[in-house]
């Protein structure tokens, strides 16, 4: 097990199109949350920029840009990319430089300005690229694979389009309470349905938009936060960025196919499952302990597998789970109180910070009409673009 770092601060600008620099959102959240956590951009030691590829040459160096916005200070930067996975990487970057004692305390900004409709390659030609090559070779846009994984869950578990419209159901209830989400509108079982078809058997509504947004958090030693008044802080408690293991026999962003099982026995779990395990295993908790999770639901048929993998139920079980009320606001375990994807859409160097936001209010007991009763122990989950694990566990 590793040493815990306290969450001082957690900030976030509302979701939506705004029409705006990612910069301006990025300084935003960190404004706020350097307010949340009682601290001047001064104090900071060390910040770490969670990379948007959309933002030009400033997104590519996202720390700088942040640190340039909130006015040069002399802090120690860092920019990091992962796709999705980005924030969860900066979350860890920062850890890492608070638990070696390089940083007393340390500011992590995600932010992005997205483009309207699904999210495409960088420009450039790259027949090495198998992002590049789906789009180019078969035109499988992201929602395509949604609709894979859609399909296969019919197949294999018997869900159906009903259960995965009720994902919706339950998501929007709770961003509907949510003063950051960019849709605050309860939807309907019979309102998913009638939406027009994406990518069967996905509807609009079964998707995530793409979206305008900032999330930042203020990270600091356990000694620094005893030492600024603040006794019981939320921790941070586990990181896990793990990378598949071959072979890999599940389909996955981007690549084009599954590796061959013919020569080695697939590994006894998949790439989603060792992403919980290894934040299990490094929290020195299990499934059983949890208050409630964040998971990134691309797709409402996404947020079910994610039930599984993060060892909520057993395989196949993901919509019983759901259907049983398990996940929403008062039952055994919520998922997504936030909202999720479903009611904020993507903004991808942000979310895996936004998620941890959402742990931190839920674990303070701050989360206002979508607060989960007692809540203790939360865990995050999404995954980045070419491998990449993301899941952080937060306890109080």
């Amino acid at each position: 097990m590793t040493g815990e770092v306290a969450v001082l601060g957690a900030g976030m600008h509302p979701w939506g199109k705004w029409g705006r620099s990612f910069v301006e959102y990025g300084a935003a959240a960190a404004r706020a949350a350097l307010a949340d956590a009682g601290l001047e951009w001064r104090s900071v030691d060390s910040i770490v920029g969670a990379d948007t590829v959309r933002g030009g040459y400033p997104g590519y160096v996202a720390g700088a840009t942040f640190a340039k916005a909130l006015g040069w200070q002399g802090a120690r930067v860092t920019s990091v990319y992962a796709a999705c996975a980005s924030g969860a990487q900066a979350v860890n970057t920062a850890r890492a430089q608070i638990l070696s004692g390089l940083a007393d305390v340390v500011l992590v900004v995600g932010a992005d300005a997205a483009p309207k409709g699904f999210f495409r390659p960088a420009g450039g030609d790259r027949p090495d690229d198998p992002d590049w090559l789906r789009f180019r070779v078969l035109g499988a846009t992201n929602p395509t694979y949604f609709g894979l994984y859609a399909r296969r869950r019919m197949a294999v578990h018997g869900d159906t389009l009903e259960d995965f419209a009720q994902v919706k159901v339950k998501n929007s209830a709770m961003g509907a309470l949510n003063p950051y989400a960019r849709y605050r509108k309860r939807a309907t079982g019979e309102e998913v349905a009638a939406s027009a078809v994406v990518a069967d058997p996905l509807r609009l509504l079964d998707i995530c938009a793409t979206s305008d947004g900032g999330a930042a958090l203020v990270l600091s030693s356990m000694e620094f936060a005893r030492r600024h008044g603040v006794a019981e802080p939320v921790r941070i408690r586990a990181v896990s960025t793990v990378t598949p293991r071959y072979p890999n026999t599940v389909l996955d962003l981007p690549d084009l196919a599954t590796d061959s099982a013919v020569a080695v026995e697939p590994a006894a779990r998949t790439f989603r499952e060792s992403i919980a395990t290894a934040a299990y295993e490094e929290a020195g908790i299990g499934p059983e302990d949890l208050s409630l999770a964040e998971v990134y639901d691309l797709s409402t048929a996404l947020e079910l597998q994610w039930y599984e993998d993060l060892g909520l139920c057993g395989e196949g079980e993901g919509a019983k789970l759901l259907r049983e009320g398990a996940t929403a606001l008062g039952g055994r375990i919520p998922v997504n109180p936030s909202g999720g994807l479903a009611s904020f859409g993507e903004a991808v160097p942000a979310q895996a910070i936004a998620q941890v936001c959402e742990l931190t209010w839920q674990l303070r007991g701050a989360a206002g009409d979508r607060q989960v009763a007692g809540a203790r122990v939360g865990i995050t989950a999404n995954q980045g673009l070419f491998g990449h694990g993301s899941a952080v566990v937060a306890v109080r």
